[in-house]
This record gives structure tokens, C-alpha cells and sequence, in this order.
């Protein structure tokens, strides 16, 4: 049974194990290996584990295959036997692990954030799991307690015998749900189940508000990098060295900030102390350019006059010696 929507408890630090389903066919996308499809450059699978990198526990069930961070692997009985069988499998490899709630998101939702994942997470006390509700209850991506969400996969194995290929809604019947409605939220569940989808998908990524993210965030994942840094800073930064030194000034400073940075301790403070000595520089550089007497005067010139042409004693002004008479 699902109740009326409450505000959600808080979500910092909680720990979770998260539950990755990765298997099924994927007939509408032509049979293809959907969670090693790319979007934005990176799988659907390794968009999906990004979002839930701080799981004290990740259980991936489906076909092993490379991810860009470590993960449990299980498959389900027997392979391909649906979404259900999957979630048993995943909750028998977390068998031992303390942590509570456990998140359970399919491999093919390329909008899962951090953010959406906290607010899943951050099960009320008197229930036994939040999800998902845009209209409709969605059972994927959900947070869940493990020992309420046992009995029922109990329940149901009693009741057909298996849970092999029944639909994964059943299992929400006789849980106490919380409902979460934000838009931030209803949009990570939007999944890819086919190739329009998909082409959605990478066309979002690309539209102006969030290619920067989207981009920053790949090459985070491609290089290993997980630092957290004041992006906005280092924009800046390059804006003043294209403008005030040369473009191709940019991508060089902003290497080199990241480089001394690394040579310290390599935190965002770090990171912020070498672009904010940076920018100064490319503010010093830039006002030479555009004032170039400075602000003091050279001995021996006129005030605002740094060419040095000053009349020499005997001299009338504005001519020069050889223009004067010789007596």
C-alpha cells in the first residue's frame, strides 16, 4: 500500500548499498548490450554507477562487462528470468552487508544524479521505501529496506512458486511507500528502452545548460578524478587569460593551475589558491596592455608622457636641437 507523499528525512551521509539490474534483453533496442550503450560518452551502466559512487556497497546483476569503478557482480536464475529474479540475486550478494536502505536502479538511466539518489535514500522512518511517482508508482529507481522488501520477494516465491519473469511492480503491493514527486527526481527516472530514446538522450546532454556539466563530468570519470572544484573560478581564469594575454593563453593556464595544484596536496583549495594566483597575473598582464605607462612616472619624463621627449634646457619647446639657431 502506498501512502500520501511526506517530506523526506535528511539524506546526508546516510549509508546504502545500491542494486544496479543490468541484464534483460532489450528487444526494442534490437537485442544490443543496452548498458554498454554510450551516452555523452560514457555506458548508460557507468552513468548510472557515477551517480551512486558514495554506496558503501554496489552490486551490479547482469553480464560482467568493463565499469569505470570496482563492483559485486551477480546473475540472476536463471539469466534473463526478469526483473524480480534480478532483485533476488542482487539481494543475495549483499548478504552480510549492514547497510540499509538499498538503492535499486536499472542500468539505463542516463539523468540519475547524486542528488536524486539522496532524496531516494532518505527513507522516512515509518516506511519501508520511497520511489518514484510521476503519475504513476514507479518501482525503478526506488530505495528500499531490506528485511520488508525480503518478505514480500518471500511472499510472492510462496504464492507462484518463482519469481522468475513476473513483473517487478508486485513486489510494491505490501510495502508502506513514500512517494517522491520533485521534478528533479521524476526526472532521473526518465530510463532508454529505445533508440529514439537514446538519441533523446545524448541531445540533451548537449543543450547549452548542461553540456559544461555533462562534459566536466566525463572526463572526471574517463581520467579517475574525483575532485570537487569551484568550476566557475576556473572559467573565469580562462576568460582572462584568452582576453587579456593570447587564447590559446586558456587551456595552457588552466593545465598549468591544475598541475601546481597536484603538486601540493591536490584538494579544491588548492586548486583555488593556484587559479585565484592565476587570475592575478592575467590581471596584471592584461592592465600593461592597456595602460602602458603604468601608474608611475620614469625620472627625467613629464607626467603622461613616457616617450621622454622633454625639451632640453636652451631648447624652445617643440623644437628639436638641430632646428635651433647657432649664435
Amino acid at each position: 500500500m502506498t501512502q500520501a507523499p511526506d517530506p523526506p528525512a535528511p539524506a546526508i551521509g546516510r549509508p546504502y548499498a545500491a542494486l544496479v539490474l543490468a541484464g534483460g534483453g532489450a528487444r526494442r533496442l534490437g537485442g544490443v548490450d543496452k548498458p554498454g550503450v554510450t551516452v555523452g560518452g560514457r555506458t548508460l551502466l557507468d552513468r548510472v554507477l557515477a551517480a551512486c559512487a558514495d554506496a558503501a556497497a554496489t552490486v551490479v546483476v547482469g553480464p560482467r562487462r568493463p565499469t569505470y569503478r570496482p563492483v559485486r557482480w551477480a546473475r540472476e536464475e536463471p539469466p534473463g528470468g526478469g526483473p524480480l529474479a534480478a532483485l533476488q540475486a542482487g539481494l543475495d550478494a549483499l548478504e552480510g552487508s549492514a547497510q540499509d536502505p538499498v538503492l535499486v536502479v536499472s542500468a539505463d538511466l542516463p539523468f540519475l544524479s547524486p542528488e536524486a539518489v539522496r532524496a531516494l535514500v532518505a527513507v522516512p522512518e515509518r516506511y519501508d521505501g520511497a520511489i518514484v511517482h510521476d503519475g504513476r508508482d514507479q518501482p525503478l529507481p526506488a530505495a528500499y529496506r531490506v528485511e520488508p522488501l525480503r518478505r514480500e520477494l518471500a511472499l510472492l516465491r510462496t504464492e507462484y512458486g518463482s519469481v522468475a519473469s513476473l513483473p517487478l511492480r508486485m513486489v510494491l503491493q505490501g510495502l508502506m511507500l513514500h512517494r517522491v514527486t520533485s521534478p528533479s527526481v521524476t526526472a532521473a527516472a526518465l530510463d532508454c528502452d529505445t533508440w529514439d530514446d537514446i538519441a533523446t538522450a545524448r541531445a540533451r546532454i548537449r543543450e547549452h545548460e548542461a553540456v559544461l556539466d555533462e562534459w566536466i563530468a566525463a572526463v572526471k570519470a574517463e581520467l579517475g578524478v574525483e575532485l570537487d572544484v569551484d568550476t566557475s573560478a576556473l572559467l573565469d581564469l580562462a576568460r582572462d587569460a584568452a582576453h587579456g594575454v593570447a587564447r590559446p593563453a586558456a587551456p595552457l593556464t588552466t593545465f598549468l593551475v591544475g598541475y601546481a595544484a597536484a603538486r601540493a596536496d591536490g584538494s579544491p583549495q588548492d586548486v583555488a589558491r593556484a587559479a585565484e594566483t592565476a587570475a592575478r597575473l592575467a590581471r596584471r598582464w592584461a592592465d600593461e596592455t592597456a595602460d602602458p605607462a603604468g601608474d608611475t612616472d620614469m625620472p627625467g619624463n613629464a607626467p603622461g608622457n613616457p616617450s621622454g621627449n622633454t625639451d632640453a634646457p636652451g631648447n624652445t619647446p617643440g623644437n628639436s636641437p638641430e632646428n635651433t639657431d647657432d649664435r
